[in-house]
Parts: structure tokens; sequence; C-alpha cells
């Protein structure tokens, strides 16, 4: 899973400047006045992205709380990238979210299967 992690978290660092720049894009829309589109959304869904990508990345060694971490980050901005309805593109992104999610879901139920957790000095039941 450190293998993931590193990918993954690059992938998100890079995905999200290409969010950063369509939902820029889709400000200026709005600042037109041309639509109604809600470029906020995919704002957020980028920083979420930029800092589940930075999350995965220092804790790609594997520890609990940083596979916690990494799931809220990624669930928060697929709900957010969900919810958008007419900006369709975020819900290509918020797909990305989802397998991220699950996939650091499953790094965290197997770690504690694997009892990694346990602190050195006590020993494993």
């Amino acid at each position: 899973m450190k293998t993931w992690r590193l990918i993954s978290g690059i992938l998100s660092i890079v995905l999200s400047l290409v969010i950063l720049l369509q939902s820029c894009a889709v400000g200026m829309l709005e600042a037109m006045g041309a639509d109604g589109s809600d470029s906020a959304s995919g704002l957020l869904v980028a920083l979420l992205l930029i800092a589940a990508g930075i999350v995965a990345i220092v804790t790609r060694n594997g520890s609990r709380g940083g596979s916690i971490a990494l799931v809220v980050l990624y669930a928060v901005a697929a709900v957010i990238g969900f919810s958008a309805t007419v900006y369709a593109d975020l819900i290509v992104w918020a797909v990305w979210c989802c397998v991220c999610a699950v996939a650091a879901l499953v790094s965290l139920l197997r770690g504690r299967k694997h009892g990694k957790d346990v602190p050195p000095d006590e020993p494993q039941i």
C-alpha cells in the first residue's frame, strides 16, 4: 500500500491543479453572467485533493491516523463533488475521490488486521 499512497498522492495533487483551472474558468463565466454554475464546489474539491495528496505522500509508510485522515478527506471531497449538479466535470473527480477513499479504507482495515499499530514494547495478541 506504500506505492499506492505515493501514486495516489501525486495524482491527487496533479488532478487538483486541473480542477483549479476548471473552477477558475467556471468562475470567470459566472462573473460574466453566462450561466448559474457553482465554482466554489470545484475549489473545495481541489483544496481537499491537495490536502489528501499531501497526507498520502507524507504518511505513505502506513500510519493508522494517516489512513483515517485520507478516508475523511477523500470522502468529503467525493460528497461535495457528487452534490455539484451543474458542474458535470466534477463528477469525474468525485469518482476518483471515491476510489481513493475505498483504497484508504482497505489500507486502514488491512493495517488493523495485521497488527501494524501495536507499539513495539507490547506483545501482539
